[in-house]
């Protein structure tokens, strides 16, 4: 192997798990990047997933894991008179979602804090509707977190969670590389139905677009 052959390996196993880290916790300077083209990335998946639930206009919604904040936008958009928070673990990420955000931030409809989804900083009760996009798969604990989750939905609330990664999907021989690399969790729809039932959502429900090989999630809690 040559000197250039060894340099490019060398490399590589510095750049690559910087990557995966920024993807999964983007950092102020290089993760905002990061952020904006997630922004980008995840448009499509994120209309297709919200299409499976009905946003009041007055509607308190909140954002776990809110990347680059394009998603707390859109959702400001239908819940017009409504207010709006997200949260992200990521400096980066909550930066750049304070800035696409900042009109709607000013004017009293948005907040982004930065937080993580074990201990998210709002009281019982607190929201109509809580999202998660392309954002589970890291979250540290999947069955307390998701009980975090539902802590803070309203009676008769919804959660709905929303990826373009699970086991079985069409995509995933490609994907659970990927995943494993990142440190993140794929699991199968079955799995997904059970998780949000284990946290007390009733009328569980889970679609799939098999050719994009995407699958959102939603359950109701109880009133």
């Amino acid at each position: 192997m040559t000197i250039r052959q060894w340099i490019g390996i060398g490399l590589a196993a510095i750049v690559v798990p910087y990557l995966a880290r920024q993807v999964r916790k983007p950092t102020r300077w290089v993760g905002r990047l990061f952020a904006w083209t997630m922004n980008r990335s995840h448009s499509a998946l994120t209309e297709w997933g919200l299409k499976h639930v009905t946003i009041g206009s007055g509607f308190a919604i909140l954002d776990v894991g809110c990347g680059g904040g394009r998603t707390v936008q859109k959702l400001a958009a239908v819940a017009g008179e409504g207010r709006v928070a997200g949260v992200d673990f990521a400096p980066g990420s909550v930066e750049t979602a304070r800035a696409v955000n900042a009109s709607l931030i000013s004017a009293g409809r948005v907040e982004i804090r930065q937080a993580s989804v074990s201990e998210l900083p709002f009281p019982d009760a607190s929201f109509d509707l809580v999202t998660a996009i392309e954002t589970h798969y890291y979250w540290p604990d999947l069955p307390r977190d998701v009980k975090e989750v539902f802590r803070v939905v309203k009676p008769g609330g919804t959660a709905i969670v929303i990826a373009e990664a699970y086991r079985r999907g069409s995509t995933s021989f490609v994907q659970a590389p990927v995943m494993a690399l990142l440190g993140g969790k794929l699991m199968s729809a079955a799995q997904h139905r059970a998780w949000l039932e284990s946290a007390g959502f009733t009328a569980v429900e889970v679609h799939e677009q098999p050719h994009h090989g995407w699958i959102c999630v939603t359950g109701r809690k109880p009133t």
